[in-house]
């Protein structure tokens, strides 16, 4: 028996499984294709004598395909989708417009990295109608599931199919106090050591705080006092004065410990996190978020 060769394999010959494996019929399939029935017929037939193997069984009604034509169903159904996916995002290339990104950050201190990076951003992708929602007062998992949202900054991954999380950077939380603070003496902070301290936090809920989530909770411990603060850059000058101390991530007291402004300390054995891009699963390879998030992480590679 001769050797089947897939050479001759294209990709209307994937679109023509497909349509087949849809329709159950030649005549649906020829239809939905714009095809004559006669035309299909003769390019299936075609196919087969390259392949030398059978893709369907005649006279089946519905149609049944054989283990070659399913062996190219299965190929079909990851190309396709791939092909039309690159054919829209070429167009959008030739056209100036490659879409909308709108991105949220469920992080307060995110914004810090994230804005300088977005004027190379911008010239690399002029056609991006670009967005930001610096830590939405919303369900953003629903809204990036729905469609509102197309990029979710996060450090929570969840584990569903629907949603791809891109690794991006590893980050460390440490407790910012001023230069003056006792805590200043200790070489890494117990959780026992803000007993009788100012914590100063973000006004959200303490499970999406880490500092509690990870560090006093599990510890028992509860701070003399949580003070609400809305932004990072007035809770870092509140911890210089000395009005109270901050668990942030390394990245966000950088500029005011190389100042003096503040000193910064481990919590513990370190609590350390990573930060995720959360996108549809379906556009994960999408260029101009491939390209966001290489910058991502040429900016914060440690």
């Amino acid at each position: 028996m001769a050797q089947p060769s897939t050479s001759g394999i294209e990709i209307k010959h994937l679109k023509t499984l497909s349509a087949l494996a849809e329709q159950g019929s030649l005549a649906g399939a020829a239809l939905t294709l714009n095809l004559t029935q006669s035309a299909l017929s003769h390019q299936l037939k075609e196919l087969e004598t390259r392949l030398n193997l059978e893709l369907y069984l005649r006279k089946s009604r519905p149609l049944v395909l054989t283990a070659a034509g399913n062996l190219l169903l299965g190929l079909a159904r990851q190309v396709l989708p791939a092909l039309a996916q690159s054919e829209k995002q070429l167009q959008a290339l030739q056209s100036g417009d490659a879409g909308r990104l709108h991105l949220a950050l469920d992080c307060h201190s995110c914004i810090q990295w994230l804005l300088p990076l977005m004027p190379d951003f911008r010239r690399q992708w002029p056609g991006v109608d670009l967005e930001v929602e610096s830590v939405p007062g919303f369900d953003a998992i629903s809204a990036l599931l729905g469609g509102q949202l197309d990029l979710l900054l996060t450090s929570d991954v969840q584990a569903r199919g629907d949603l791809h999380f891109e690794r991006l950077f590893a980050y460390e939380l440490v407790l910012v106090m001023a230069p003056d603070h006792p805590l200043c003496q200790r070489r890494a902070i117990a959780a026992a050591d803000l007993r009788p301290e100012v914590l100063l936090v973000y006004p959200v809920e303490r499970t999406r705080m880490d500092v509690f989530s990870r560090f006093l909770q599990p510890a028992c411990v509860e701070p003399a006092r949580c003070k609400p603060v809305d932004n990072t850059s007035v809770m870092l000058q509140m911890a210089a004065a000395g009005l109270g101390v901050a668990a942030l991530p390394r990245w966000a007291c950088e500029a005011f410990v190389r100042q003096g402004l503040l000193e910064a300390r481990p919590l513990g054995e370190g609590v350390r996190r990573h930060m995720y891009g959360a996108v549809r699963a379906a556009d994960k390879d999408q260029p101009c978020l491939q390209s966001l998030f290489g910058r991502i992480r040429a900016n914060m590679a440690t």
